[in-house]
């Protein structure tokens, strides 16, 4: 069996109990890695005698096991006419505002509506720019968070651009809607991220994790929220959502991380999280001046707050 797709059932030895069921699928289905395994455990493309299990479980021996590999993804995007809406544009770079429920780029459910087919069918000169499923993609947004984003139409753009994040001096802001009334007016959350020790979906504080800095400003309190704005100085998966949950203050509307019993309800319908990239700044790859771009509030997370005052 191979990657083009199929399914294939094992049975496990009475001689392998014991084992953990990734290291044995990796021992027993030499061609993929034991980290592609663990992912399609955790997608659920893996059964022992019909449920599904977790990685780490270990065997008792005389299970059936059913793996399952979906059919690998195209090795290119196909361009999707999507309307974009566009900041600014010239020869090396694109600045867009992501709607919210936009994916950026192709992944585990979502092969098409991406921001990066659009970009494609945009800017056709962009599918040789950075990977091919990432055409001209140099920083992501959640699917659930609206707001700006810069793609690279160049490969000089896109070198200039991933050294400017990683050198930090991409300037990236954030309006933030959270849980609870913040009580200081502004902080610094300097924790380590990294995949969570038991959920792969799911990002947090880990020591072992990379740097992440988060600055944060407290705009307006409310009776059970705070309106923030927040300035990233370093940009991990998921980051301004899981040092916030780290403070006991989760963004509103994210049920991957804030989802707990007791929270005032959200008086509108929020269609996505209550964060938006704001503001966007960096230096221009060629001419070298600094550009600068502002995204207003969508009414999503406007009305949120005129709700909130209102009930004031």
């Amino acid at each position: 069996m191979s990657e083009t797709g199929g399914v294939r059932t094992l049975s496990v030895p009475a001689a392998d109990a014991g084992v953990r069921l990734d290291r044995w699928l990796a021992a027993h289905v030499p061609e993929l890695s034991r980290a592609r395994l663990q992912a399609l455990i955790d997608a659920g493309h893996v059964r022992i005698d019909g449920g599904v299990p977790k990685a780490s479980r270990r065997l008792a021996g005389g299970e059936h096991v059913s793996l399952e590999i979906p059919p690998a993804p195209p090795e290119t995007l196909a361009p999707e006419p999507i309307a974009l809406t566009v900041l600014y544009e010239d020869d090396e770079v694109l600045v867009v505002d992501k709607p919210a429920g936009m994916v950026v780029h192709p992944g585990a459910g979502h092969s098409t509506g991406t921001l990066a087919a659009a970009v494609l069918a945009h800017a056709p000169g962009t599918s040789g720019v950075g990977g091919p499923r990432r055409p001209g993609i140099v920083h992501r947004l959640d699917k659930d968070t609206s707001g700006l984003l810069v793609m690279a139409k160049t490969v000089r753009a896109y070198d200039s651009l991933t050294a400017q994040l990683a050198a930090r001096t991409v300037t990236r802001r954030y309006r933030a809607v959270v849980h609870g009334r913040v009580k200081a007016n502004d902080g610094v959350v300097d924790a380590p991220i990294g995949r969570h020790p038991r959920d792969r979906l799911r990002m947090a504080v880990v020591p072992r994790g990379k740097r992440a800095v988060t600055r944060y400003r407290v705009l307006e309190r409310f009776a059970h929220v705070s309106d923030l704005d927040v300035k990233l100085e370093t940009g991990r998966t998921h980051q301004i959502r899981v040092h916030m949950a780290s403070l006991g203050h989760p963004v509103v509307g994210d049920p991957l991380y804030g989802a707990r019993p007791g929270r005032a309800p959200v008086p509108v319908s929020l269609e996505g999280l209550a964060l938006h990239a704001a503001e966007l700044a960096f230096v221009h790859p060629v001419t070298e001046s600094w550009l600068q771009f502002a995204s207003p509030l969508p009414p999503r997370i406007a009305r949120l707050l005129s709700q909130f005052r209102d009930a004031r």
